[in-house]
C-alpha cells in the first residue's frame, strides 16, 4: 500500500468513528433526550446502522463518483444522514429531529429528505431492484446518445435478510435478459434478520444465484488482521474453524467478547501448539478485535474491491461479511435489530470516542487528526466535488391536440392503441422521448401498432425471426438500440419499478423521458407496493390499465377488478381517470404527458376497457376539454324540476344513457353526469374545503359547480364498474340523497349483460334504484327483479 493510501485509510478510519458516533447519537437523542409527547418508541436501528458504517465510509468517502447512484439499506439511514452531515448537506436541526416532524427521515427519501437521496428506500427490497432498472434506463439513454456525463454505477446496499424479498429475484431475471451493466449490489452479510439468525450456507446460495445470472461475485470475508493471522503458524487451523463456525455461535461469541472467544477457541482447537500460541499472543481485547475483523469492516479490503470493480462494467455482487452492531455493545446479540443502547452504554461509548458533554454534534469532536485537515480531506472526496447530482431537464413540448381516427363504435383500449400509433408516426421530440413498457401483455393492451413503428429496445440488434423466415405475422418484433419499447417478463413488480426508474430519468441522468406502461387492470394489485414506491419517489409516468371492471367476465372473478378505482383515488402522486369515450381519452392522454413534466404534476393512471361502445358525434371545444380534465361534465344537464340525476364513470355509459331514457319517460328534467375522474373531482372538493377553512370562503371546486345545477330535493344515483364507494360521496357535496351502485364481490363467469344484471348496474338496475329513491309514479318498462 502506498504512503498516500495509508494516509487515506487513516483519515477514513477516523471519520468512520465519527460517522458511527453521529448515527448512534442521533438515534439516542431521538429516543432518550428529545421530549416525547405521545409516549411511543421512536426507534432507529442502531445495530443495523453500525454494520454498514465501514462499507458506507469506504463508498461515500473514497469509491463513489458524482455520477454514481446509491440505494441505501433502509435501516442504515442514520449512517447516511451522518455522512451527509459531514459533507455539509445535512443540518444539525434535521438530525436532532430524526424521525420527528420534518426531521431527517426514518428511511432515506428523495422527496422528504433534503440531503441528496438518490433512491427512496423503506419498503424492503424495492430500492435494491430500483438500481437494476435505473442501470437499464442509463443503458437506454447511452444507446441513444442521450444523458449527461460519464456512466455511473447504480449501487444498492442490501441487508442480507432483504434477499428474502421475491421482487429482487424477479428483477435479477430481467437484468439478465437485458444484459445488465454497471450495477453493484453490496450485501451486508451480518447474518441476522429482524427475528433470527440467518440460515447456514446462505452466502453459497447467493453466490450461485448471482453467478448463474452473469454477475461477478466478490466475497469479502476476512479483514487484514485475520489475513495476517492466517499467515502465522496455526493460522490455517483458525481459518478452518472460522469457516465452519455456525452463524448463531459466531454472533453469540461476538456479543460475549474476548474471554468467550478465548475459551471456545482453546477448547476446540487450542491443543495444536501453533494455534495455542497464536491465541495466547493476543490479549482478550486483541482477540475480540481479530475475530471481528471481517471483510465488511476492513477499509483497505473494501477500497481495493471497489476500485477493481470500477475498472469494468459487469454487474457485481459483493458479499461483505459484517457484524450487526459492530463497534457497539449490542454487537452480535440476536435481539439487537430494534434494540436501543441504554444511557449508560451511550456514556461508555462517549468515553471511548472522547466526546465531551455538550459537544456531541460537532463534526470532528474527539478525533485525533486536526479538524482543518479532516475538513480539507472531505472537500476533496470525489463524491463531494461541486456539481449538480440532481439534474434539471427541459420540458418536452406536447402537441395541443392528440389526433385519433374515431370510429362509430370503439373501446377506450382500442382508442389508446390508435392514439399511440398516431404518435408513433410523428418525427419530433415528443414521439422520440416516449418509451413504453409492459409485462408480457404488449399486444393484448394494444401497444402492438406502436411497437411495430418504434421497435423494441436492446443494446444490440436482433432481427425478427418470423419476418426473416417470411412467416406472415401481424407484429414486427425487431430489437435495436433505436427501439422505444422495453419488453418485460410477466412480473408486475418489475413493471412498476421500471416505470419508477424511467420516470426519474430527468433527475438521475439529465434527460427527460415520457414513460407509458400497460398492464391488465386486475393485476395492479400484484405490484401495488412497487407502484406506491414509484409514486413516493415522485417518479413521473403514465399507466394504462386494461381491461378493467368485469370486462373479463368469461374468465371469472379472479380477473375482474373491483378495488382499482379506489386505489387510483387513494394513491398519492397518481391522477386517476376512467374515460368512457375515445375523444375524452385523447384529451386526458394529452394532459397526462404534460402533467408528468410539471413541477407540481405527477403520474397518471388510465382505467380503460375493452368494451366497444357507441361514440358521440361532437366537437371537442376548449371548455369541454377543460371539464374532462377536471373530472366531469354534464352529458345531459338537469332541469329545475329534476328528481333524479345519474352519474356514471367509464364503460357503463350506455347503461347510464339507457337508464336516463327509461327514467325520463316518467320523471322530468333527469340529468346525466359523465365522471371522467372521480379522483380529480374528489381531490378538488377536499382541496376547496381546506382553502375555505383557511379563510378563503369563496373557493369553489369543480364538482361543487357541477352539482349547483341539481335541485336540493333531487336524488343522485351513481354507477361504476368497480366499488360503489368510488362515486358514493357525490351526495355529500351538497347534501343530496344518494344511492351508489357498483361491484362489491368477486364476479362469476358469464356475459357482460349477465354480470351487469347480477350486480344491478344495468339500465334496469339503475332505473330500479331511481324508483326506490323517488317513490310515486312507477317507471314504465321496468322489469320485475328476478
Amino acid at each position: 500500500m502506498s504512503a498516500a493510501r495509508v494516509e487515506d485509510v487513516e483519515y477514513l478510519a477516523e471519520l468512520e468513528r465519527k460517522i458511527l458516533w453521529l448515527a448512534t447519537w442521533t438515534i439516542h437523542n431521538a429516543n432518550h433526550l428529545r421530549p416525547s409527547t405521545d409516549g411511543l418508541k421512536v426507534g432507529g436501528h442502531q445495530a443495523s446502522s453500525a454494520s454498514l458504517a465501514t462499507i458506507m465510509t469506504a463508498l461515500y468517502l473514497k469509491a463513489l463518483r458524482p455520477e454514481d447512484r446509491v440505494a441505501v439499506k433502509p435501516h442504515a439511514s442514520p449512517v447516511f444522514h451522518a455522512i451527509q452531515y459531514l459533507f455539509g448537506r445535512q443540518t444539525r436541526e434535521k438530525l436532532e429531529n430524526f424521525r420527528g416532524y420534518k426531521g431527517a427521515q426514518s428511511y432515506p427519501s428523495r422527496t422528504k429528505d433534503t440531503d441528496d437521496v438518490d433512491f427512496s428506500t423503506g419498503s424492503v427490497g424495492l430500492g435494491v431492484a430500483q438500481t437494476l432498472f435505473a442501470s437499464l434506463v442509463q443503458d437506454y439513454l447511452t444507446a441513444k446518445g442521450l444523458g449527461h456525463g460519464p456512466e455511473g454505477k447504480m449501487i444498492a446496499l442490501v441487508g442480507d435478510a432483504e434477499m428474502d424479498e421475491g421482487n429482487i429475484f424477479e428483477a435479477l431475471l430481467e437484468g439478465w435478459k437485458h444484459g445488465l451493466r454497471n450495477t453493484w449490489w453490496i450485501v451486508d452479510y451480518n447474518r441476522q434478520s429482524l427475528d433470527a439468525v440467518v440460515r447456514e450456507g446462505l452466502w453459497e446460495r447467493f453466490e450461485s444465484i448471482f453467478r448463474n445470472f452473469g454477475w461477478d461475485v466478490v466475497i469479502l470475508k476476512y479483514g487484514r488482521l485475520q489475513q495476517a493471522a492466517f499467515r502465522e503458524p496455526g493460522g490455517e487451523a483458525l481459518r478452518r474453524w472460522i469457516d465452519a463456525c455456525p452463524n448463531q455461535l459466531y454472533s453469540a461469541l461476538t456479543f460475549q467478547g474476548g474471554k468467550a472467544w478465548r475459551k471456545r477457541l482453546m477448547d476446540e482447537i487450542g491443543d495444536q501448539g501453533d494455534v495455542t500460541a497464536l491465541i495466547e499472543r493476543r490479549s482478550d481485547e486483541e482477540l475480540a478485535q481479530l475475530m471481528a475483523n471481517l471483510g465488511g469492516h476492513d477499509l483497505p479490503s473494501l477500497i481495493d474491491a471497489f476500485e477493481k470493480a470500477r475498472a469494468h462494467d459487469r454487474p457485481v455482487c459483493f458479499i461483505a461479511y459484517t457484524i450487526k452492531g459492530f463497534g457497539l455493545p449490542l454487537a452480535g446479540h440476536k435481539d439487537n435489530h430494534a434494540g436501543l443502547m441504554t444511557p449508560a452504554q451511550v456514556e461508555d461509548l462517549r468515553a471511548r470516542h472522547h466526546v465531551r458533554p455538550g459537544h456531541e454534534w460537532e463534526r470532528f469532536e474527539g478525533l485525533s487528526i486536526p479538524p482543518t485537515q479532516l475538513d480539507a480531506f472531505l472537500k476533496a472526496v470525489p463524491f463531494n466535488t461541486d456539481g449538480t447530482r440532481r439534474h434539471q431537464a427541459p420540458q418536452v413540448a406536447v402537441p395541443p391536440v392528440l389526433d385519433v381516427p374515431l370510429q362509430p363504435t370503439m373501446s377506450t383500449q382500442q382508442g389508446f392503441g390508435l392514439l399511440l400509433n398516431e404518435i408513433g408516426k410523428r418525427e419530433d421530440d415528443f414521439a422520440a422521448h416516449i418509451v413504453t413498457t409492459s409485462p408480457d401483455v404488449t399486444v393484448s393492451t394494444n401497444l402492438g401498432a406502436w411497437v411495430n413503428r418504434r421497435q423494441l429496445f436492446a443494446r444490440e440488434e436482433l432481427a425478427d425471426t418470423f419476418k426473416r423466415e417470411r412467416i406472415p405475422s401481424t407484429f414486427n418484433w425487431e430489437f435495436s438500440p433505436k427501439g422505444q419499447h422495453m419488453e418485460l417478463g410477466i412480473a408486475e413488480m418489475n413493471l412498476f419499478i421500471m416505470l419508477s426508474a424511467l420516470g426519474l430519468s430527468h433527475s438521475l441522468f439529465g434527460e427527460r423521458l415520457l414513460p407509458v406502461g400497460t398492464l391488465y387492470d386486475p393485476f395492479i394489485e400484484r405490484g401495488l407496493d412497487a407502484l406506491n414506491y414509484a409514486c413516493y419517489q415522485d417518479a413521473r409516468f403514465i399507466l394504462a390499465a386494461t381491461p378493467s371492471g368485469v370486462t373479463l367476465a368469461p374468465e371469472g372473478g379472479a380477473h375482474q377488478s373491483i378495488a382499482t378505482p379506489l386505489i387510483g383515488m387513494a394513491q398519492d402522486g397518481l391522477a386517476s381517470f376512467e374515460p368512457a369515450f375515445v375523444d375524452e381519452l385523447a384529451v386526458i392522454l394529452r394532459f397526462a404527458f404534460d402533467h408528468a413534466q410539471r413541477e407540481d404534476g405527477g403520474s397518471t393512471y388510465l382505467r380503460l376497457s375493452t368494451r366497444t361502445i357507441e361514440q358521440p358525434r361532437r366537437t371537442m371545444d376548449a371548455a369541454l376539454a377543460e371539464d374532462i380534465v377536471k373530472g366531469g361534465y354534464w352529458l345531459r344537464r338537469p332541469g329545475p324540476n329534476a328528481q333524479v340525476v345519474v352519474a356514471y364513470a367509464g364503460a357503463l355509459a350506455p347503461e347510464a344513457i339507457e337508464a336516463v331514457g327509461l327514467i325520463a319517460e316518467d320523471r322530468r328534467d333527469v340529468g346525466l353526469l359523465a365522471v371522467t375522474s372521480a379522483d380529480r373531482l374528489h381531490a378538488g372538493w377536499t382541496a376547496a374545503q381546506r382553502v375555505r377553512e383557511d379563510g378563503e370562503y369563496g373557493a369553489r371546486a369543480h364538482v361543487e359547480t357541477l352539482l349547483d345545477a341539481v335541485p336540493p330535493g333531487c336524488a343522485v344515483i351513481s354507477v361504476v364498474d368497480g366499488h360503489p364507494a368510488t362515486l358514493g360521496w357525490l351526495g355529500s357535496v351538497h347534501g343530496h340523497r344518494s344511492r351508489a351502485l357498483g361491484v362489491e364481490r368477486f364476479g362469476q363467469t358469464g356475459t357482460l349483460q349477465d354480470l351487469y344484471r347480477h350486480y344491478g348496474i344495468d339500465a334496469q338496475g339503475i332505473a330500479r334504484a331511481a324508483q326506490a329513491m323517488t317513490p310515486g309514479r312507477p317507471i314504465r318498462h321496468l322489469r320485475a327483479v328476478g
